[in-house]
């Protein structure tokens, strides 16, 4: 173990902490925690007992054990060093000065909770205490007799040790502790001060030396415990008993008291900074300086003062003259012979004071130079893609007008000490340029269930600067106060340091930002405090600035600083004596963007508009593309990157602005305009055309092979349209809300008239469905709230869309998509030959080779791919670490889109320590084979800039994984070596992608929906291992991959799905406990057990009826026991689904009505109910009835109870489906993603579906020789049961209105189906007590055969069938939404009706209403109306009685050959409505709207208001219109609303 653990236990890994505490004893399931909290040596050395108890769930035992061991550690080691010390009394550096300050935090302490921080910052207190005399840091003393300067002194640093005279100028030093004497009272302490002071300077005026006498610093002779020269500091009651205490030269010299009094300065007070605690001491320092014109030819003699304390009073001791020996202060032995030597002394002292005077005259450095190669790391510009964070204090005013460089820069945050920036200082004058928003220290603190994504995103720290004011902000209501330093250091010292902690070991990289301290004023501890952290936990200095324009504000910093990384150090990275305007015309000049420079919109009369900076800024959502976009760039920037932008465009990079810039400026060569480019113009052009029929908010959709240029497509139709419409992209994670909220606002923005602005286009790439949906629905409410007219769209939403085949998304609708593909026109492939001979000849032939316009080119033929990357692959090291890098990028790239490894992942995996940020990007290139540096792409996120990587080109990705692994390495080991790749997986920058990428590599299924091939049923991944290796590999890598997730239920739920794939049920069933214990009220995991229970049970029915066994009661209890607890886990499914208010999942009832079917089935196929005459009969009173058959009555003793209910239980889950039906379109594809919200098994015509099990289910339960009648067109007996003739009306489709209404869309003779379920009903109905649902049933019946069938005689009048509906409960509470659904149909009153007639009917209609509003929003829970739409059944038609409902089949040829989508289209935009043959269908109804609400007219006691059916067609002012009526289960609906001329 020593060898493994021969570095000291601060720089130990986490694993190196596992193997000390195993050796040590410690229990492996306390080890495997410890190692999952990321617990490596620093954090070892910080936690504490508790720490371990509260957040391990460690016993008493071994948390004692760890903590006593750990103290003998630390011993050990420090005994060790203390051997290796050196004897001279110079500080010894155990340890790295980078290192030397342990960090708050681990690296992922701040994700924790609260409470384990508290731990983690005591513990670090108590190491660091430990460590006092171990490691300390040396420091210089305050510059000698200088008035006004700021200075501090830190606690346990080392001074020199003391010295004698040196050059005479120089001063020598003398340290007193002062400690015990600091502690008397006033005489005692003043004449104890007085001896030391008069002492010293007796010595040093008589050699002619300088020197300064420290109070508050140890002697190591008299303080043991302590190093020589340690600074510690004395408390300060009264600073005027120091000075006072000088007044003893009076009495101490008998003569030249005056010269004394010149040459010895009166007490400094310099304040020592002490990081854990806030009690204020002193450094007290005397100055001694003997001018030869003060002490020339003189010898002084002294009487030091001495505290008697038996006469209890001051004595003096005899006269005696002193002199310096070395570092001691001594009397003067010969003095005759010091006598003679005066002139010696004096001349001495002449000859230092003229050198003193003439020293070389001070060296101008080139400060201009030194701040450019500082901010630029080296560079020749700023980088844009850097972020920097600000630490500044209260600025001069005259200084503000000196920050346009400070203006251009990408802030991250500013760490803002002054209380008054907001109303008088940088942030007043940042704000009139720029949008910020306005935190706290304390908004920097992560609760511990909050992600580093989440709480990014809720402070939207990477969209604006983020103002952290430290110290209390001035004009601000809140509680928070401006408070003095000890207040501070006592009450936000714990949270500056969890806030910096967060930013530099959580958020940002280290190398994707710089620190700059701006000192404008003097330097508070606060501010020391601020750097300490940062050092700390950047782990060094290079990447810190300092910037202060006077030396007397920098000594205070650089006194401090240089304790923590040095003289050298500090003065490297700290400009200093540079004047604020010179700053900024030196850092302007090498900014890429020119300062101030102004954005231009365009304007509906053809002009343009400023856009101002802090507006487009709070339009956060979007990324707005302005006039002169990209004019503002720098020329000396352009020239010197413009090869390399077009060089990163070729190979793969998305393109961006500036491409498009430099071709249209001639710069560089054009970009290519594909064919899809000039057709998406022309559906642009054709929309923007003057026509009142166009919808407000227009959709053009870009369908593209992935790596096909697709983008740059949709982003050349937004360069080229700039100047005639407002354009921008939406950016990705934004509500809808917001976005649409932002694009009204771009939409107005410096326009007079609302109603006349120019059209926006917006860019959403890679959109779901239903985000689209959302945000033209947000856009068509907004539209209609601001009462827009509108000749031309108000809103073009452009789709950037991968799909495996978008030409045949381009037949769907051809008027709105376009495809790009990989084929290319002949036109095309012209253009790509002429660019590629162009490129040719400005590139190297391999680098012309990983050109993805050579890949187009070839129109990704797959030879050529497969021959391009062979060649690439030529001579690879297949066993180095960059390969294997290669091989993950690969593996991640082939099976998830737009997956990447961020650049820090990599440097960790190659095992990169990059010192200097300036050689980053450089050294990491140099670090890769000259194979990667041609394959990979380097990505910049344009939100964080945080630098990734991926393969070129998916198609390549995919060929260098097959290439690459060969016939000896299989993806699933690749893929578990990835798994397991510890470096990638704990790496803690960009933890959450890389992680979400892996999570989708294992269960993301495929969804033609979101772009994929095909549907799966597994992650593309564990498909192909499935088919090309075994399932048992699979198996293994989802296992590993649930323990790497911290058994993540997910994960788990997969394994179950897999394993009963496979018939391995037992397996199956474990997996799916193991995740529903975990997720107990997840309804797609509870299906999920349901399933495997289900699959059990049909792969049990398969071996009975494949092995021919007996079917007995006592053979098939066990596969009836399997279906009945599959119906068990559906039930438990459908309760969580219905407590879920943010997903539908109505997957249960099905799967449960599945299952009961097939178990009737084969219950009724047992030989005790199949080989009798009356077998069925004798299933069916088994069933319904208390009797048990003999043969099943000890086999099936278990379950007769639950076999008994099987009938209601089935009826109950058919009504729950022919409801929800009911209720919305079943024609939406949802097109779900995650295995969480999906699931198991969809059903695709769920109107079919429930016919064809309604009849199913009535067949069991019905007469076998009834059913044999029916089909044979004869009649029934009169003398069925109720229950035996509703099983009959089940069997024959009228068992639920779902059903009956399919029947008006079944083309298999409805009429006779409608005719023969009517004639099982009573003949006189109204008196055969019939239950809500018959009533329903049969009245939905006459409804559905009157609209098949208007001229039959066999429909009740409509009379007949509204004296039936009496019938349902007066408490409209208690009735079924169905009921309530035709109370509305049938009461709806008719042309002849009377007025009190029709003002009974309304009341009716209106309460029938007002219930069915309620259910539907109990059914709605909180789901999107655009997942849900109502659905309307019938229209008002012009007939009377019956004959006035029309079903919405007779609009079917209306729109027939039309998709889905299109279908919805034409009916919301009005255009299927003005179709004559509608018109002459249906009866127009007036009304009026007020405020935005439609009335209809007729009712006189209440106003019966409607709900539009497409809100945006109700028009803005009051008006009269007219309508179609549509009646829905929510109640009446208005279409097509007119306003009346």
């Amino acid at each position: 173990m020593a060898d493994k653990l021969e570095q000291p236990p601060k720089d130990w890994t986490e694993s190196q902490v596992s193997t000390w505490l195993r050796y040590i004893g410690v229990k492996e399931q306390y080890i495997k925690k410890l190692y999952e909290e990321e617990v490596d040596g620093q954090i070892l050395l910080a936690l504490n007992e508790d720490f371990l108890k509260t957040k391990i769930c460690m016993k008493s035992g071994p948390a004692h054990l760890i903590i006593e061991k750990r103290g003998e550690l630390i011993n050990t080691k420090q005994k060790s060093q203390e051997k290796k010390k050196p004897t001279s009394g110079q500080t010894t550096q155990s340890v790295p000065k980078s290192a030397q300050c342990l960090p708050s935090t681990s690296e992922g302490a701040v994700a924790q909770s609260p409470e384990r921080d508290q731990n983690v910052l005591k513990g670090r207190q108590a190491s660091q205490e430990q460590s006092v005399l171990t490691s300390k840091d040396d420091c210089r003393p305050r510059p000698f007799d200088q008035e006004g300067i700021d200075f501090i002194y830190v606690k346990h640093r080392v001074l020199q040790p003391e010295s004698g005279a040196f050059n005479l100028t120089s001063p020598c030093h003398e340290f007193k502790s002062l400690s015990t004497a600091a502690t008397l009272d006033r005489t005692r302490l003043q004449a104890k001060f007085a001896k030391e002071v008069l002492k010293f300077a007796t010595g040093c005026m008589n050699i002619r030396s300088n020197g300064t006498i420290h109070f508050g610093v140890m002697d190591s002779k008299e303080d043991a415990g302590y190093m020589h020269g340690e600074v510690i500091g004395v408390p300060v009651i009264e600073r005027d008993i120091y000075v006072d205490a000088l007044d003893y030269i009076e009495r101490s010299f008998s003569s030249d008291k005056e010269h004394v009094r010149q040459c010895v300065r009166p007490p400094r007070f310099i304040e020592v900074m002490d990081r854990e605690s806030s009690e204020k001491k002193y450094v007290i320092e005397v100055d001694i300086v003997p001018s030869l014109s003060v002490v020339k030819s003189k010898v002084y003699s002294v009487r030091l003062p001495n505290f008697n304390k038996s006469s209890n009073k001051v004595e003096f001791e005899k006269e005696t003259i002193l002199r310096r020996v070395g570092a001691k202060t001594e009397p003067v032995g010969d003095i005759s012979d010091f006598y003679e030597r005066v002139k010696d002394r004096d001349a001495q002292r002449e000859e230092a004071e003229k050198c003193q005077f003439f020293s070389a005259p001070y060296s101008c450095q080139d400060l201009g130079r030194k701040l450019m190669m500082l901010m630029t790391s080296g560079k020749k510009f700023i980088e844009k893609d850097k972020w920097f964070i600000f630490i500044t204090n209260k600025f001069n005013p005259d200084d503000l007008c000196n920050i346009d460089w400070l203006l251009n820069m990408s802030l991250f945050c500013v760490f803002d000490f002054d209380p008054d920036s907001k109303t008088s200082g940088l942030c007043r004058r940042y704000l009139q340029h720029h949008s910020a928003n306005m935190h706290s220290l304390q908004s920097y603190r992560i609760s511990g269930d909050m992600t580093i994504k989440e709480f990014t995103d809720q402070l939207h720290l990477f969209e604006q600067t983020s103002w952290i004011f430290c110290n209390g902000c001035a004009d601000f209501k809140g509680s928070e106060a401006p408070c003095d330093e000890m207040t501070w250091i006592k009450t936000k010292m714990t949270v500056l340091r969890e806030s910096v902690s967060l930013i530099c070991k959580q958020i940002l990289p280290k190398g994707t930002f710089q620190v700059i301290f701006l000192l404008t004023s003097p330097v508070e501890k606060p501010l020391l405090h601020t750097f300490n952290e940062f050092f700390t936990d950047m782990e060094g200095h290079e990447d810190i600035i300092c910037i202060c324009e006077s030396q007397d504000n920098f000594q205070k910093w650089q006194s401090f600083a240089e304790g923590s990384c040095g003289a050298e150090t500090v003065n490297n990275s700290s400009v200093v004596g540079m004047k604020m305007s010179h700053i900024n015309a030196t850092l302007l000049k090498i900014q890429p963007i020119n300062a101030c420079a102004s954005k231009h919109l365009p304007v509906s009369v053809k002009g343009t508009c400023l856009l101002e900076t802090q507006q487009e800024e709070q339009m956060c959502s979007l990324e707005i593309l302005t006039v002169n976009h990209c004019d503002e760039t720098s020329k000396d920037f352009i020239d010197e990157e413009k090869v390399n932008i077009e060089h990163q465009f070729y190979r793969g990079r998305r393109v961006n602005w500036l491409n498009f810039w430099l071709a249209e400026n001639k710069h560089v060569g054009e970009v290519i305009e594909r064919d899809a480019y000039h057709e998406v113009s022309e559906i642009l052009h054709n929309a923007l055309k003057r026509n009142p029929d166009e919808p407000s908010v227009n959709i053009i959709n870009i369908y593209h092979h992935p790596g096909s240029g697709g983008s740059t497509v949709a982003r050349q139709v937004l360069w080229n349209n700039r100047k005639d419409l407002r354009c921008a992209v939406v950016k990705p994670s934004y509500s809808v809300a917001v976005v649409a909220q932002h694009a009204v606002e771009l939409r107005e923005y410096e326009e007079k008239d609302p109603q006349r602005c120019l059209p926006v286009l917006l860019l959403i790439e890679d959109p779901d469905k239903e985000y689209l949906d959302d945000l033209r629905n947000e856009l068509e409410a907004a539209i209609h709230t601001r009462r827009l007219q509108y000749l031309t769209p108000c809103f073009i939403l452009l789709t950037c869309r991968r799909s495996y085949d978008p030409e045949k998304k381009c037949k769907e609708s051809p008027l709105q998509n376009v495809s790009v593909t990989h084929q290319l026109s002949p036109l095309e492939k012209r253009k790509f030959s002429g660019k590629l001979e162009v490129l040719q000849e400005q590139y190297e032939p391999e680098f012309i080779l990983t050109f993805v316009i050579c890949l187009m080119n070839k129109e990704f033929n797959k030879d050529y791919v497969q021959e391009f990357v062979e060649h690439l692959l030529q001579g690879i090291d297949r066993k180095s670490v960059v390969t294997r890098l290669i091989l993950y990028v690969a593996l991640l790239n082939t099976y998830v889109q737009d997956s990447f490894i961020s650049q820090s992942h990599c440097e960790a995996l190659l095992a990169l320590t990059i010192h200097l940020e300036r050689f980053h990007q450089h050294e990491f290139e140099k670090s890769l084979s000259p194979q990667a540096k041609l394959v990979f792409l380097h990505l910049r996120d344009d939100k964080t800039h945080i630098e990734s990587i991926k393969i070129i080109h998916p198609l390549v990705a995919k060929e260098i994984l097959q290439q690459l692994l060969g016939t000896q390495q299989t993806q699933s080991s690749l893929a578990m070596n990835l798994l397991y790749e510890d470096v990638l997986f704990q790496h803690r920058f960009g933890r959450e992608e890389y992680r979400s990428f892996l999570r989708a590599f294992f269960i993301r299924r495929s969804r033609i929906s979101k772009g994929d091939k095909y549907d799966s049923f597994f992650s593309p991944l564990i498909e192909h291992v499935c088919e090309n290796e075994s399932s048992g590999k699979a198996i293994e890598l989802l296992k590993e991959a649930f323990q790497r997730f911290h058994k993540d239920p997910f994960f788990a739920q997969q394994l179950a799905r897999l394993h009963y794939t496979y018939e391995k049920f037992e397996e199956a069933k474990q997996w799916a406990e193991t995740a529903a214990i975990q997720l107990p009220n997840n309804s797609y995991i509870l299906d999920t057990k349901g399933q495997v229970y289900k699959k059990w049970f049909q792969a049990k029915c398969k071996a009975i009826d494949s092995e021919n066994v007996p079917k007995t009661a006592q053979n098939i209890a066990d596969a009836v026991e399997t279906a009945l607890k599959a119906m068990e886990c559906f039930q438990e499914s459908e309760k969580a689904a219905d407590a879920d208010m943010v997903h539908v999942n109505s997957s249960g009832f099905f799967a449960e009505v599945e299952v009961g079917c097939s178990l009737l089935k084969l219950i009724s196929s047992l030989e005790v109910f199949a080989n009798r005459g009356s077998g069925h009969s004798e299933c069916m009173k088994y069933l319904v009835t208390n009797y048990i058959p003999v043969e099943v009555e000890d086999a099936w003793e278990p379950f007769h109870g639950r076999l008994k209910k099987l009938h209601q239980t089935l009826q109950d889950a058919l009504e729950w489906i022919s409801e929800d039906l009911s209720y919305f379109q079943t024609d939406i594809d949802a097109g779900e993603e995650e295995t969480s919200e999906s699931p198991e098994e969809k059903i695709s015509h769920p109107l079919k579906w429930l016919a064809k099990k309604s009849s199913e289910y009535g067949n069991y339960f019905s007469e076998a020789d009834c059913t044999a009648l029916l089909r044979r067109g004869q009649s029934v007996p009169g003398t069925l049961t109720p229950f035996q003739k509703r099983m009959i009306i089940y069997q024959l489709g009228g068992g639920n209105t779902t059903s009956i209404l399919y029947k008006l869309t079944d083309q298999k003779d409805p009429v006779r189906f409608l005719e023969t379920i009517l004639s099982l009903y009573p003949s006189n109905p109204r008196n055969a007590k019939l239950i809500q649902r018959d009533i329903i049933n049969y009245i939905v019946a006459h409804i559905s055969l009157n609209c098949l069938s208007p001229d039959t005689q066999k429909t009740a009048p409509l009379r007949d069938l509204q004296a039936l509906s009496r019938q349902f409960p007066a408490d409209k509470r208690k009735c079924l939404p169905s009921s309530l659904f035709v109370l509305t149909l049938l009461y709806w009153p008719e042309d002849h009706d009377t007025g009190l007639e029709r003002e009974n009917k309304y009341e009716i209609v209106q309460s029938a209403v007002e219930h069915l509003e309620k259910g539907y929003w109990a059914k709605m829970k909180d789901i999107p109306q655009r997942k849900r739409r109502i659905y309307t059944h019938f229209f008002l038609g012009n007939g009377n009685g019956l004959d006035k409902f029309v079903h919405k089949r007779k609009f079917e040829k209306v729109t027939k050959g039309f998709s889905v989508s299109e279908k919805r289209m034409k009916w919301f935009r009005g255009e299927a409505w003005k179709k004559p043959e509608i018109a002459n269908m249906l009866k127009s109804v007036s009304g009026w709207t007020e405020d935005g609400v439609v009335y209809l007219e007729g009712p006189q006691k209440k106003k019966f208001s409607l709900l539009p059916l497409h809100v945006p067609s109700v028009p803005y002012s009051n008006e009269n219109i007219t309508f179609y009526l549509g009646f829905t289960f929510r109640g009446p609906v208005a279409c097509n609303i007119v306003v009346t001329k």
